[in-house]
């Protein structure tokens, strides 16, 4: 069977071949290429000793990084590469860490610009990076394209991960002030290891990358972008190869933890709500309480002292200090030793023994011993039930088991015979302002147990989720958010974990400030936070 081919039909079908073929070759800085600058890189880096040279710089503080300014050497290309990356599709990335957009791997895009610069990457700069580094690195490179707007953030990381050797950053932006805020902050560390302030930022700028190794001491964040009209664009990743050695990871010395104060319950009368001291309302409450694992007591102390308490909370009798490691933590903590009288009153009512008690009959966890102990009823009625056979929904994270605490805890506790422990807290009054927020991290993890976490904010009237400053509560390992409880006055909010819950407060950003007064200093509140364990 014969057929005829339309004129210009062959042409047409060849240009779409090499359209799809085509691939830009991308040109980079020509000071890379000059023998004498690699080597004198070579030797600054390995000396630690600062280099510049034409739009190279190498600078050993905090930790060597290097800056190449007019990173690719084409105009045209780069500004092509722009759009081509801005056309890609991205996704909203929001957790601990961080809040931005993100593109797919770029690995195998195929758009001529992506492609070019993938090819320079993983080709001539990889072999530049080798000899600079004296290390052989993997053929193929993580990359990825990431858009960061107004309030999004990466806070402080290491970058640590299996095979990660140099990470990179190449920016594709508009000009950029600091004032804009998004610039690559690079943090100190301390003896062991933990990163302690911001010595240097660095201001994104057009066609620019930045590089450094992934080490011990490579600290750095993405500070929060306060611009609302610029979108901070940015091909980053890293070259894989051998680790760096690494010290044994620090872990940070326990807080001490504290039985009950001897006090009885004329503290209760005195400070908290009657409504919440009737014996049928607590049973009420902790009925809901064992559905949930979590409840939410609105108007939990008398009006009256929530509002002496507010007052003195903002007053300069309270010494405030800021709670670190930035990689950790980032948040005020009061000192309690001398704080106004009101405070420590309410210090010591969270930490009384009628408290303790109250807390019990709103949970039905034992943090008295007037809490009756029933595991061996519970755990023989519970084989009897089940024929012997364990209930396999056991062991599930906080809000996802219909299961009370006590019984999801006993249940899992079943057969290992244990002594009664002495019910104890620990607890700090905190100040949450602008930049302020909790991670997640390997040694929360490690120390996970069974407790009761309670939160008693003021100063957070009209407070708005967009803001942050919301505690999220988390499975381990896991991206599945559990339970979000928000900051509300004098709403008292008790959360039931267990050993596979984790959780962190989100990063309050600037959406916070434009809550305040114009006339007032940027919005700020404050909560008791308190843990409890059995």
């Amino acid at each position: 069977m014969s057929s005829k081919r339309r004129q210009g039909d062959g042409d047409q079908t060849e240009n779409r071949k090499r359209r799809k073929k085509r691939e830009e070759i991308a040109q980079l800085c020509s000071d890379i290429e000059e023998e004498a600058v690699k080597r004198s890189v070579k030797e600054a880096w390995s000396q630690r000793a600062h280099y510049s040279h034409g739009n190279l710089e190498l600078d050993c503080s905090p930790f060597p990084h290097c800056i190449i300014q007019n990173f690719i050497s084409s105009e045209t290309f780069a500004e092509n590469l722009q759009r081509e990356l801005l056309e890609l599709n991205f996704q909203e990335k929001s957790n601990d860490l961080y809040k931005f957009k993100q593109s797919d791997d770029l690995r195998k895009r195929t758009e001529p610009h992506i492609a070019g610069l993938r090819a320079a990457l993983f080709g001539p700069f990889r072999f530049w990076l080798e000899e600079v580094l004296g290390v052989t690195l993997e053929p193929t490179v993580d990359i990825s394209c990431a858009k960061y707007q107004y309030t999004d953030i990466l806070l402080c990381h290491d970058d640590e991960l299996e095979g990660r050797r140099v990470a990179f950053i190449l920016y594709l932006l508009p000009p950029w002030q600091k004032s804009d805020g998004g610039t690559l902050d690079l943090f100190t560390t301390d003896s062991h290891f933990q990163p302690q302030t911001v010595a240097k930022s660095l201001v994104p700028s057009w066609n620019t990358l930045v590089l450094f190794e992934v080490s011990p001491v490579s600290f750095h964040q993405v500070a929060e972008v306060l611009s609302e009209d610029k979108c901070r664009l940015s091909l980053s990743g890293w070259f894989h190869g051998p680790s760096l050695e690494r010290p044994p990871p620090h872990v940070e010395a326990h807080v001490p933890r504290s039985p009950h104060l001897p006090r009885d319950e004329t503290l209760l009368l005195e400070w908290v709500n009657p409504t919440y001291l009737g014996i049928s309302y607590q049973e009420h409450i902790q009925e809901n309480f064992e559905e949930s694992s979590e409840i939410q007591l609105k108007n939990f102390l008398k009006e009256e002292k929530f509002l002496e308490v507010s007052e003195a909370l903002r007053g300069v009798e309270v010494h405030w200090t800021r709670r670190g490691p930035p990689n950790k933590r980032c948040y005020e903590v009061a000192s309690t030793e001398i704080v106004p009288p009101c405070i420590s009153a309410c210090l010591e009512l969270l930490r009384s023994e009628a408290f303790f008690l109250l807390l019990s009959n709103f949970t039905g966890l034992r943090l008295h011993f007037l809490c009756p102990n029933e595991d061996e009823d519970e755990n023989e009625d519970a084989e009897k039930e089940s024929g012997g056979q364990e209930d396999p929904s056991n062991g599930e994270a906080t809000g996802s088991s219909t299961d009370s605490p006590s019984a999801k805890k006993k249940t899992q506790d079943k057969g290992n015979i244990k002594e009664l422990s002495t019910p104890e807290c620990v607890g700090e009054l905190r100040r949450w302002s602008h930049g302020d927020y909790t991670l997640l991290h390997d040694g929360e993890a490690a120390r996970a147990e069974y407790a009761l976490d309670l939160t008693l904010p003021f100063g957070c009237s009209d407070w708005q989720s967009e803001s942050g400053g919301f505690t999220s509560y988390v499975a381990s390992e896991e991206d599945e958010e559990l339970l979000t409880v928000y900051p509300e006055d004098n709403s008292l909010a008790l959360v039931y974990r267990d050993k596979e819950t984790l959780k962190f407060v989100k990063h309050i950003n600037h959406r916070s400030c434009s809550q305040a007064d114009c006339n007032s200093p940027a919005r700020v509140f404050y909560d008791f936070s308190f843990v409890y364990y059995e």
